[in-house]
C-alpha cells in the first residue's frame, strides 16, 4: 500500500508563493484594504502554498494576538477582498497568470503550542 502521493513543492512553487506572501504583506502594511473587519487588525501571512500549475494559491493567515473567532472573521474579510488583492498581485508580481487566491486560518501555532504543552507535561512526569 502506498503512502500519500503528495510531492514536495517545486522551487518555482516555493518562489511564487514567497513572492505572493511578500506582495500581500506590503498591501496589508499600507492599509489599502478598506474592510471595517480589518481595521486595527494586524495580519500575519505565515505561508502561501501554490498549486503545481500556479493557478491557485492558499494564503495561511493569523491576526496578531487573535482568538479563533477573530481569525475566522479576518479570513472572511480577506475573502471578500479577493478581487482587489488579486489586482494588487497582478501589479506587484511578474507572472503570466495571477493565481486565484484563497485564505485560510493558520493552525500551526495552536498545534505547536499543544505539542509543547504535551512535552512539558510528559517532562514533569519523568522529573519526579
Amino acid at each position: 500500500m502506498q503512502k500519500g502521493s503528495a510531492k514536495a513543492p517545486s522551487q518555482r512553487q516555493l518562489r511564487v508563493g514567497e513572492e505572493i506572501r511578500h506582495a500581500l504583506a506590503v498591501v496589508f502594511e499600507r492599509g489599502e484594504i478598506r474592510d471595517p473587519a480589518l481595521q486595527n487588525v494586524s495580519v500575519t501571512i505565515t505561508e502561501v502554498r501554490v498549486s503545481p500549475d500556479l493557478k491557485n494559491a492558499t494564503a495561511f493567515v493569523m491576526p496578531l494576538g487573535g482568538n479563533p473567532q477573530q481569525a475566522q472573521d479576518t479570513v472572511d474579510a480577506l475573502s471578500r477582498a479577493r478581487p482587489f488583492l488579486r489586482r494588487c498581485l497582478a501589479k506587484a508580481i511578474q507572472l503570466r497568470y495571477v493565481p486565484d487566491i484563497r485564505f485560510s486560518v493558520d493552525h500551526s501555532f495552536e498545534q505547536a503550542e499543544r505539542i509543547d504543552k504535551l512535552l512539558r507535561d510528559s517532562g514533569d512526569d519523568h522529573g519526579a
